[in-house]
């Protein structure tokens, strides 16, 4: 089977209707289709809770080998803002629980690729704390709400057992999707991060990636893209190493840098990129079915090794860049039993958005 086949039968399926649903697993109940259009309950709410007034920025650090560094406090972190430092007012340590939405995606084009990326899913849920909580959306042309936060990693392996895949879609609405699972997340307090299932496929109108960017950069999701397809993707960039490197900066302009076609896998590629770029997570890129399983616990350290900083805005409604760093010296102090630091990576998103005067 080759890209082109891939391309094919996704073009020609997506005008068909109404959508026809694959008969692999049994239907999501009405109620966890509605989940798109709640919100976290008030006790989830009330964990974690940090001002609307501060900027909140997940922060994870690795080392030069490619381990995710835990134990780390307040004093090894600076913040600069548009170059100068900002005092970081607020900070949860790595230790404190996190809330992990996965978002996958259900169109014909996964439907081909099998199901390698569900199968080797424990590998994300195993390398989770106890008390962190996952959430399941999947989507094709909307986002869908499967099951809303819960600390019971079992419901979630069954939910993932029970998707089904769309034949047959208007859309391929990843950006608006994206968009709608930030928005569901906004009212998350706390550590959270998102892990996208994801061609990163998108056949709707490129403004739609403006309104994800801007949105992107007015939140505080760490994202984590799982590219889906494997060799059929052709991936030019460079191969991922164990060892951690910094992303790549964000273009901002994913939408418009690389072919027109809207299937464009390398299109995709980019955005992916840039998606993890702006929010301080990474993408992944496997090859074949066993890259899987390590990736996710590389994904999973991360999140169990992620740290939480708030800073002050300014109030001027303006896009402000950022850069966490660590205090090379205190770090290392740091660190029980090490003389001397390793070279840190920090993983921060690049910006934010000011609110307005």
């Amino acid at each position: 089977m080759s890209f082109w086949l891939i391309s094919l039968f996704v073009a020609l399926s997506l005008p068909l209707a109404p959508a026809m649903l694959a008969s692999r697993q049994p239907a999501a109940s009405s109620s966890s289709r509605q989940l798109q259009n709640s919100q976290p309950d008030a006790q989830a709410q009330a964990r974690l809770r940090v001002s609307s007034e501060l900027v909140k920025i997940n922060t994870s650090v690795s080392d030069s080998r490619g381990n995710y560094v835990g134990g780390l406090q307040q004093k090894d972190f600076r913040v600069l803002v548009d170059g100068a430092e900002s005092p970081i007012v607020f900070f949860t340590p790595a230790e404190e629980p996190a809330r992990i939405l996965v978002l996958v995606e259900t169109s014909p084009a996964v439907y081909l690729i099998e199901n390698q990326h569900l199968a080797a899913a424990y590998a994300l849920l195993d390398g989770l704390s106890p008390q962190d909580e996952v959430a399941l959306f999947t989507y094709d042309s909307a986002a869908h709400g499967v099951l809303s936060f819960t600390d019971n990693k079992a419901a979630l392996a069954q939910a993932l057992a029970s998707i089904q895949y769309v034949l047959g879609s208007g859309q391929l609405n990843f950006y608006a999707s994206l968009t709608q699972v930030l928005d569901w997340l906004s009212a998350v307090e706390g550590k959270k991060a998102a892990v996208l299932l994801t061609t990163g496929l998108d056949s709707s109108q490129p403004s739609l990636w403006d309104t994800l960017a801007q949105k992107m950069r007015a939140s505080d999701v760490v994202i984590y893209p799982v590219a889906l397809g494997g060799s059929f993707r052709s991936y030019k960039g460079k191969k991922k190493s164990r060892k951690k490197k910094s992303p790549p900066q964000d273009s901002g302009d994913a939408a418009n840098s690389s072919p027109d076609s809207p299937l464009s896998f390398a299109k995709a590629n980019t955005a992916l990129q840039n998606i993890a770029s702006a929010t301080g997570g990474r993408a992944y890129f496997p090859a074949s079915a066993s890259d899987f399983v390590p990736d996710y616990r590389e994904i999973a350290s991360a999140l169990r090794h992620q740290y939480l900083l708030g800073i002050a805005p300014v109030h001027d409604g303006k896009f402000h860049t950022i850069s966490v760093q660590l205090r090379q010296e205190d770090a290392g102090a740091s660190q029980k039993g090490k003389h001397a630091p390793p070279a840190f990576t920090v993983y921060a998103r690049s910006g934010y958005l000011a609110p307005s005067p």
